[in-house]
Parts: structure tokens; C-alpha cells; sequence
């Protein structure tokens, strides 16, 4: 067993140019419990909170998945020109299949690495930033398996230099919304019966204050909030990173505290001087906080929005000036007392104003290139919404249609009135084995899809080095919601962002683009990978297809890219496509043809290295928890 949080490796360290290490972790996953036998008293005496393999979380007992015992799961904390190994090691129960993927790194020239389930990963990222890695299959990065990533950079190469006197790995905050149980029941009630999917709690660095708990002297006590300390008269850089879940844009805010924004998504931009920001799913903010306030203790806070709003989701955690008691800040908690009036960065669903900020202001730091030229080489109208349609998967036409069960019946949210399904073999290294027929777009689909159900892999194509413009268009005929949008292996500039109304059309925002009438910024327009749709509004994101590949374009509400909502973006032709690493296994369905032929001994361990890995179904083959990984191998290239 791998338990380790890494606090001390050796990759943490000051960044120079020109000093690069090899940084290696074991990552082992595992089913867990929040307030295990580990915790000891734990909350009765908040110091066993603190004992090794203790996730106290919320106070909520259930079931967790893990990696190495911690909630988050270990950060990892490089230099630009490091080369990354994690060994994988997968005790998930019954073999079940595990992917990370690494958030926000591109992956140039390693496009395989970038959702992987090899037994180690390797890698060298080649933008720094403030990203995150995490589960990438199923709904396991919803029960706990993700962490930060952090690339510095030299000081030299910073544009921020001197804007910030520290910046410390312990100033990292993950924040995201929970649920009482493992996500897979709260999947299952609200796709087939009565359930919600209204999360109740938040965590910040996994820790946080909602159950309370009893013992048997009928005590009361409860899990401790997560502590950061600072010195008064310093400015701290903070690396903000949202693992949202649901529906829920986080406003984060610090009591008595400005903060000055200055990165998002690992890309620079001018300071932005706001009380408070919304952070959607997948996204990080980087921001200075000058510590000038009185010695004291300060609330630091999340407050859920959207269906966040439904059960007053939101958190607490404690920003603690050296020098100050060890008491709980004065001011009250709770969900009212955690708004924030002021300036916003990043509001969500509403008309920019002087005191709401949305992205598109952001001055970026990155040059421009040409991906910011007038006129783009490929253009894709993606429109995206709740349609009432009977999906099987969860509205059986013949036995329970949408049209008679009223009350209970489930929308399918869907891009171009498509869901996209996962490949039965990697379309990176394994293209032909994918039959032609499963690949399809609105251009290739054969049945009027705003009337039956439609599904395939979804795939965009582009050539290498276009410049392709998205225009993505959430039409909110249905609900208040958001669709944080995240793009596997790029950065993309947000040109364009407004919401027209509480609800729009396709149709409308094609007529005002024709019309010129969609406002472009092409300089400095800022570069991010995710960034949220205003419901009834679009956005108008581009890149330059430099990074050939196929990268997944999606949702990153959990619930909504598990069934479907998102797109495969295909960089060139497979000519152009990176090759594997030698030995790099394969994986893809297997039929039992042949009742009397059998491997013999050498074709299994052929088949371990280099053929379909679901073959290996047997018990006696070594490390079979490690095969197990490539089952879902597919997921490293199209990165569900």
C-alpha cells in the first residue's frame, strides 16, 4: 500500500530554468469510509481529525473512493520541464476500472497520457499553471479520487514577478460540493425513480462542518474546518481549483479580504481587484491576498448557487493570521451570511456590469497568435440543452415513455441533439477496430434526432493547424442551469460571451452572428480550457489546432458528461497522430468464438503486454488489478 501525501518530495522547490527533475508518486485507489477506524474519537477529540488515513470530511459517514487514504487525494507540485511518473495501483473492489486524467495539461505530443490507466504514467507537462488531476471514468472523481497539479514556473518567466511574496503549496484550497452517499446511488434514484440531485454540503480541501455527531455520553461534536495559515503584512499567492460536481457555481469569498485575480486556468492576466468569484466546475483561479487586516481570524467561504441554492449548500474553512487565539472567527455562518456584495468575477447567468465581471474582460497576458486572427478556418455551431426525448437508457419507449410517467420523467441534456457514447476500443491507437458506423455528427446522422433519440461518437474533424472557432449556445428552454465547458488539450481564447435572454435559440444567435452582432475580442482576449455557458446565451471560444489528437470537448457537471454531453474534437488525420510508447496495451470487446481453442502459457503473457486486456479475465494471471486498467484504456484518448 502507497499512503503517502507527498508534502515533503523533493519536486517541491524553488523553480529554475534549465533545472528539470524526474518526479515519481505511487497513487494507490481504494474504497474507503470518512470517519474510519483510523479517526480513533475523531470529532470528539479534533486531534485524532488529524491522524494518518482519518478523512473526516464533513461529518457525514459513507462510503469514499481514495487515493492513498487522503481526501484530496496527494498534490503534486513540479517545475516546467519536470517529467511526471505515477505509478497507478488500482484496489478498487472487484476490479473495477480506473482512469486520471490530468486537467488543463496539454499533453503536446503525449496524447496518451492523457486519461491513462497504464500501471505508471509518464510525462512531461509543458504549460504551467494551477490545474488538477482526477478520476475520468464513472463517477468516482464525484466520491473523492482527485488532487491539485501545480506547474510553477521560474521566477524569471513569471509575468506576475513581484506582484506576490509567497507562493506555497499549503495555499492551495480545492473546493466542491458533496453528497451524503456515494454518487452512484444518488446517479441511479435521480436518472431511474424520484431522486434529486441537489447536493446539501461542501467540502474545502476536503474538510468542512455539516453532520453532527453523538457518542455515547450524549455529546455532540463535529469534524474540524480546514486551516490556513498566513503572517500579517505578506502577500500570499492562492491557487483556487474547483472539483464542482452538480450544478453548483461556487462564489468563494474571504471575510475583510479583497482578492486580486490574476490567473485562471493556468493562463495570466492583469490583476482584477474583486470582493468575490464564481468558480464552475473544472476551473482555477489564481489570486494575491494582501494579509493587512487586524491579527485575527477570518471565515473563508462557499456558497452554492444553482441547484446548490435548492438545500443552502456551502462551507466553511479558517484563514488564521499568526499570532492570532485558536478560536473560531466572530462573524456568523451559514448560507445567507456567506453572500458577498461587490464586484464578482465570473458571474453566473446574469448581464455583465461594472460590478459583475464577466471573463471576456480579462486582459490576458499571452500574446497574441493566431488564433486570434478575423477570420477562422473551420466554425462549429454547438447547441446544447434539457430535450424531452425517451433515451432508453433511461425512458423505455414501449414500457415507460416520457409521456407516461409525468412528474418523474428525466430531459437528456445533448449537444446537437446527440449523445455521444464511448468507443468499444481506443480510436487513438486502435481506429480500426471502432466500426465506421459509430462515428457520426448532425451532418452525418441518419434520423431527424429532435424526434428519436440519437447517439454515437460525436466527432469533429479539423485539420492540423486550423483555426477553428466554436460558438456554443446554451438554449435554457427548460431549467436555470449552467454547462461548464472543458476541452482536453488545448487552451482556448474566450472571444465572446453574453446572455440574451433567459432563454434563446440556435436559430437566433446564427442570425445575430450573420448580422454581425456577435461581439469578437481578438486581442488579448484571455486563454482558458474551461469556462461555463450563460444559460439563454453562448460563448465564442477558439483555438489552433497545433496538438493533433482526439480530445474531448464536455461538460463537466458529473452527471451530465456520464451520460453523454460532450463531443470529440479530432486534431488531423491518423497520420499526424503521436504513436504510442512501446508496449502501450490494447483494449477493446472480446467474443468467445471457439468453444475447444485456448491460450497457452506464452499467450498470456503476450496478451498482458500487448493484446486486448480484456481477455485476461482469469485468476491466476499476476497483477490482475493492474490489467484491470485497461478495460477503460479508451478513455485515455477520448477522455471521458
Amino acid at each position: 500500500m502507497h499512503q503517502t501525501g507527498y508534502e515533503n518530495h523533493p519536486c517541491i522547490r524553488e523553480c529554475h530554468a534549465h533545472s528539470s527533475m524526474t518526479c515519481e508518486y505511487n497513487f494507490t485507489a481504494e474504497y474507503y469510509y470518512t470517519l474510519s477506524r483510523a479517526c480513533y474519537n475523531c470529532p470528539f477529540n479534533a486531534t485524532d481529525c488529524h491522524r494518518p488515513h482519518c478523512v473526516p470530511a464533513d461529518g457525514t459517514a459513507r462510503a469514499i473512493t481514495v487515493i492513498n487514504r487522503m481526501l484530496p487525494g496527494p498534490a503534486i507540485h513540479i517545475c516546467l520541464g519536470d517529467t511526471v511518473i505515477v505509478n497507478l495501483y488500482n484496489k478498487l473492489e472487484g476490479h473495477e476500472g480506473l482512469t486520471i486524467h490530468w486537467h488543463g495539461v496539454h499533453q503536446d505530443g503525449s496524447p496518451h497520457m492523457d486519461g491513462c490507466t497504464n500501471v505508471n504514467t509518464v510525462f512531461k507537462p509543458s504549460n504551467p499553471g494551477t490545474h488538477f488531476w482526477h478520476a475520468h471514468s464513472g463517477l468516482q472523481r464525484a466520491d473523492g479520487i482527485f488532487g491539485g497539479f501545480i506547474v510553477r514556473e521560474p521566477k524569471e518567466q513569471d509575468s506576475h514577478l513581484g506582484f506576490y511574496d509567497l507562493d506555497l503549496p499549503e495555499h492551495t484550497l480545492l473546493v466542491n460540493d458533496w453528497l451524503v452517499e456515494l454518487a452512484i446511488e444518488r446517479f441511479a434514484n435521480h436518472h431511474h425513480a424520484t431522486g434529486d440531485n441537489k447536493p446539501a454540503s461542501m467540502l474545502i480541501n476536503g474538510k468542512g462542518v455539516f453532520a453532527k455527531k453523538t457518542n455515547d455520553r450524549n455529546e455532540t461534536s463535529t469534524t474540524p474546518y480546514h486551516e490556513v495559515k498566513v503572517q500579517r503584512g505578506r502577500r500570499y499567492r492562492f491557487r483556487l481549483i474547483s472539483n464542482g460536481l452538480l450544478n453548483c457555481p461556487i462564489q468563494f469569498s474571504i471575510d475583510n479580504h479583497t482578492l486580486i485575480v490574476i490567473a485562471s486556468d493556468g493562463n495570466s492576466f492583469d490583476p482584477e481587484l474583486v470582493e468575490s468569484l464564481n468558480i464552475f466546475a473544472g476551473e482555477r483561479y489564481d489570486f494575491v491576498l494582501h494579509t493587512n487586516m487586524s491579527v485575527g481570524n477570518y471565515w473563508i467561504r462557499i456558497r452554492g448557487e444553482g441547484d446548490c441554492n435548492v438545500k443552502r449548500a456551502h462551507q466553511h474553512a479558517i484563514l488564521r493570521y499568526d499570532g492570532s487565539d485558536m478560536e473560531e472567527p466572530i462573524e456568523g455562518k451559514g448560507y445567507e451570511a456567506s453572500y458577498r456584495n461587490g464586484t464578482k468575477l465570473n458571474p453566473w447567468n446574469k448581464k455583465g456590469t461594472d460590478e459583475l465581471i464577466p471573463v471576456t474582460r480579462l486582459h490576458s497576458h499571452l500574446p497574441n497568435d493566431e488564433a486570434l486572427r478575423e477570420t477562422p478556418d473551420k466554425k462549429f455551431y454547438l447547441r446544447m440543452d434539457f430535450y424531452r426525448i425517451d433515451n432508453y437508457r433511461f425512458h423505455d419507449p414501449d414500457l415507460y415513455p416520457l409521456e407516461s410517467v409525468v412528474g418523474t420523467e428525466l430531459l437528456t441534456p445533448q449537444i446537437n441533439y446527440i449523445t455521444t457514447i464511448l468507443p468499444p476500443a481506443p480510436v487513438l491507437t486502435q481506429l480500426n477496430d471502432v466500426p465506421k458506423e459509430l462515428f457520426c455528427n448532425e451532418d452525418t446522422v441518419n434520423k431527424n434526432c429532435t424526434e428519436e433519440f440519437c447517439e454515437c461518437v460525436h466527432v469533429l474533424k479539423v485539420d492540423l493547424n486550423d483555426v477553428v472557432e466554436f460558438i456554443v449556445v446554451d438554449e435554457g428552454k427548460i431549467w436555470d442551469a449552467n454547462h461548464p465547458m472543458h476541452l482536453h488539450g488545448y487552451s482556448y481564447r474566450v472571444i465572446g460571451m453574453d446572455r440574451l435572454n433567459s432563454s434563446t435559440t440556435l436559430e437566433q444567435v446564427k442570425k445575430l452572428d450573420e448580422a454581425g452582432l456577435l461581439h469578437r475580442n481578438f486581442n488579448y482576449s484571455v486563454a482558458k480550457d474551461t469556462v461555463t455557458v450563460p444559460d439563454g446565451g453562448y460563448v465564442i471560444l477558439r483555438i489552433h489546432a497545433t496538438n493533433p489528437g482526439f480530445w474531448f470537448f464536455h461538460c463537466h457537471i458529473e452527471f451530465h458528461a456520464e451520460i453523454g454531453m460532450g463531443v470529440v474534437l479530432q486534431v488531423g488525420d491518423v497520420k499526424d497522430m503521436p504513436k504510442a510508447p512501446k508496449g502501450f496495451p490494447k483494449c477493446g470487446p472480446w467474443t468467445f468464438n471457439n468453444p475447444t481453442t485456448y491460450m497457452d502459457d506464452d499467450d498470456y503473457y503476450d496478451a498482458g503486454q500487448n493484446e486486448r486486456c480484456s481477455n485476461l479475465a482469469y485468476s491466476n494471471l499476476p497483477n490482475l488489478t493492474n490489467f484491470a486498467f485497461c478495460i477503460v484504456l479508451f478513455l485515455a484518448v477520448i477522455q471521458f
